[in-house]
């Protein structure tokens, strides 16, 4: 209940679209699964971040971030992590063991299309950034109810 685990592997085929994935638990699957390139484990994984959303009694969102796991799981401060976007710059590689290599690599959010005051909301540029903060501000009280904001 304190420190969930869960065994995961992560699908390692080439197409873009309609990747494998087995709906097993990755700590019962047979070697033959466990060799081929499909998830496993992705369901447990997903269940317990679900329950860390409802922590508390509130639905919250979390963010889980691929440098503080690969940190995680090197055990030392390999990757740098933040808050914000742009904090990993270049593809990188770590070793985690002889058989493991993980890649930490900056995030890709493509254009939407939206004004360019969505791309704050996106996570696609840090507030830090901004020329103009107060553009992404009005975006997010034009989708808030008034009363909401005023407090009634």
């Amino acid at each position: 209940a304190e420190f969930p685990t869960v065994a995961f592997k992560a699908c390692t085929q080439q197409q873009s679209r309609h990747l494998k994935q087995s709906w097993m638990p990755a700590d019962t699957a047979p070697e033959g699964v466990l060799a081929g390139g499909a998830c496993v484990g992705a369901e447990s994984l997903l269940h317990i971040l679900r329950n860390y959303e409802r922590c508390d009694g509130a639905r919250t969102s979390i963010t889980v971030g691929v440098s503080s796991l690969i940190n995680s799981l090197k055990r030392s401060r390999t990757c740098e992590v933040g808050a914000t976007p742009g904090v990993t710059r270049c593809l990188q590689a770590v070793q985690l063991d002889r058989h493991i290599r993980l890649l930490d690599c900056p995030g890709v959010v493509l254009d939407s299309g939206d004004p360019p005051a969505a791309a704050p909301l996106r996570g696609a540029l840090a507030p830090q950034r901004l020329r103009d903060p107060l553009a992404p501000a009005c975006a997010i009280l034009r989708r808030c109810p008034a009363q909401q904001v005023r407090g009634d």
